[in-house]
């Protein structure tokens, strides 16, 4: 698990929603702080779970001597970085109750969840390895629960609505692992995969399993699209993305869109001219672009006029049907699926177009490349073919005159 240490003056926005110094320690001291990127990275995702406004971090580092002023053991997982007390506000800016946090929380894998107010409105959260720790310190610290939704009594619900749907895909990158292609194709569960080609600028950044993947899917006849995640702030950035976007993508073929992943804060603040930036950079190449971000984010960021040239891949998970009044070609609707041949979770999709025929009869996405390929061999052929029956009759003409002579 990562950890990293920051000065207590350091103010890195370190993802979307979350800036380094929202974590640091409550005891006054100037001292350095840990922060976990799994930490950040799961209330990223409890944030667009929950659709929340904003999430307030009341506590999040604790030195070792803090730690005990508020009655911990001063070994928690508050000084190891991996922790954080937290209220979370809906878009009315009500407090969402902690009852609904605890659920969803364990939906995406928290190690450690607890209630700590009897009022249900702030949660403890923690990504600790190992045993899971299920709480309501209300009730006493030993208090443990295995199932948050049987201890609230709130209804958990097992299908999300498919009517409409055209194919059922999943969307994988390194975190996955080296996935086992042929297990996955077995299952029957997955008929279109959308694969990481990378994120940033650099072309280092490349993601290590973006070929292995591609030639899984190619190599089992899984209909595949990519996508890029983005980090820029200005044009002229996403055009440099874009760039080595193409250079990863160089040389293949895709049946589903090209996804430009725009998710970060900084990026968003300038989504328009981003999107047509980097998606007009891959329709020149002949490429079908789409744009990737989540409910709130497409709602407050993106104007009609670029929902409109650019379908979109929607984020909403945890629901059972999507409120979001935009058009969407694809819908990301959970973070925590279980797919035979990957370990760990994996994100699940449905795609409400026919794209492979899309995309096929207007030959983007390389296929324009394999199609004339294959009228070029067979034009080539039949000339070569013409050729070799031409020159055996001109043969048997001349032995015709030698036998005449």
């Amino acid at each position: 698990m990562a950890v990293k240490t920051y000065t207590n003056r350091d103010t890195t926005q370190i993802t979307t929603h979350f800036n380094a110094k929202e974590f640091r320690c409550k005891c006054g001291k100037a001292h350095d702080i840990l922060i976990s990127s799994e930490l950040v990275d799961k209330l990223e995702q409890l944030y667009a779970a929950l659709d929340c406004s904003k999430i307030i971090i009341n506590s999040g580092y604790r030195c070792t001597d803090h730690d005990k002023t508020v009655g911990g053991s001063g070994t928690g997982q508050h000084t190891k970085g991996t922790a954080a007390d937290v209220i979370c506000y809906g878009q009315d800016g009500k407090t969402i109750s902690s009852k609904l946090v605890c659920c969803k929380a364990q939906d995406l894998g928290f190690g450690g969840i607890a209630n700590i107010t009897s009022a249900h409105t702030s949660i403890h959260l923690d990504v600790r390895t190992g045993s899971k720790w299920y709480g309501d310190e209300t009730k006493g610290t030993s208090t443990v629960t295995s199932d948050f939704y049987s201890y609230f009594g709130i209804a958990k619900s097992s299908t999300v609505d498919s009517s409409g749907v055209k194919a059922k895909g999943i969307d994988v990158s390194k975190h996955q692992g080296e996935i086992d292609w042929d297990k996955v194709k077995a299952s029957g569960q997955v008929d279109f995969a959308m694969l990481r080609a990378g994120y940033g600028k650099e072309y280092s950044q490349i993601d290590p399993q973006f070929e292995r993947n591609y030639s899984e899917c190619k190599r089992l006849g899984i209909p595949c699209g990519a996508y890029w995640y983005s980090y820029a702030t200005t044009a002229a950035e996403a055009k440099q993305e874009a760039a080595v976007c193409l250079s990863a993508l160089s040389g293949k073929q895709f049946e589903y869109p090209i996804a430009f992943d725009i998710e970060e804060e900084k990026s968003l603040q300038n989504a328009d001219a981003l999107c047509q930036a980097f998606c007009g950079a891959l329709e020149s190449a002949g490429y079908y672009a789409m744009i990737y971000s989540y409910k709130s984010a497409l709602q407050t960021y993106f104007s009609d006029a670029v929902k409109k040239k650019y379908d979109t891949w929607l984020a909403h998970v945890n629901v059972q049907q999507s409120d979001y009044s935009g058009n969407y070609g694809l819908w990301q609707y959970s973070w925590t699926g279980s797919m035979p041949g990957i370990s760990g979770d994996v994100d699940l999709d449905y795609a409400y177009k026919d794209y492979p025929g899309i995309i096929k009869s207007a030959r983007l996405n390389g296929l324009r490349d394999t199609t004339e390929s294959k009228e070029s061999d067979s034009s080539k052929n039949t000339d070569e073919s013409s050729d070799t029956l031409e020159k055996i009759l001109e043969h048997v003409a001349n032995i015709d005159k030698k036998l005449n002579k």
